[in-house]
């Protein structure tokens, strides 16, 4: 099934072993069920796209344009939505609240997984940027310390995108061409060679090539 987007948590990471008993680093995930709540074709937005929900919500956790909107379609309320956009996907074939679950993967496949990465806080250059530190020697007085930023009389400021220090992390950073080792269709978990962004528990936006 081409195109296809679903929504997951990370469960956490560990290793198993194939046949030759080397070790593979995997990656847990809790993925679906996700419940269709929109469906745009073509003709009316200018491009196929497809939306859906993910984790059930209390009604009373939310606004009443929101619990209005699931209302009117007759759905539960869900925690978070996520719109796919498609071309190949064929809209016809889905109907407003058919419920997607990792039966729709296959072991073998190749995903990509996008979230928010871990934030580490504001750090420094070496370990933003992998800046190398000064001399360590006696007398150094630059162990790590930024040095030069390139700006003097003219132009007479920094220019945008300069790599000094500050916040690392904590943003959307996507991990291509991830392989399905494993799928457990009874508790919607599947397992994947390598790892993905995020602390455990941390929401996942996955989409099958």
């Amino acid at each position: 099934m081409a195109s296809l987007g679903m929504l997951g948590k990370k469960v956490g990471m560990t290793q198993i072993f194939d046949n030759v008993g080397m070790a593979i680093p995997v990656t847990i995930l809790e993925v679906g069920p996700c419940t269709i709540t929109k469906i745009n074709n073509k003709q009316l937005n200018k491009y196929n796209s497809i939306q859906i929900g993910y984790d059930y919500i209390n009604p009373d956790k939310l606004t009443k344009p929101i619990i209005g909107i699931f209302k009117k379609l007759k759905l539960p309320c869900f925690k978070y939505l996520k719109e796919y956009k498609t071309s190949s996907y064929k809209t016809d074939n889905l109907n407003i609240g058919q419920v997607l679950t990792v039966k729709e993967l296959k072991i073998g496949n190749l995903i990509n997984i996008s979230g928010i990465s871990i934030g580490k806080g504001f750090s420094g250059y070496q370990k933003r940027h992998h800046f190398s530190r000064g001399p360590m020697s006696h007398g150094s007085k630059n162990h790590k310390q930024p040095g030069s930023i390139g700006a003097g009389t003219t132009p007479g400021r920094v220019f945008p995108g300069k790599k000094m220090a500050g916040r690392m992390g904590g943003k959307k950073v996507t991990i291509q061409n991830l392989e399905i080792l494993d799928i457990n269709t009874k508790d919607n978990i599947i397992i994947i060679k390598g790892s993905v962004p995020g602390k455990n528990g941390n929401i996942l936006y996955i989409y099958q090539k």
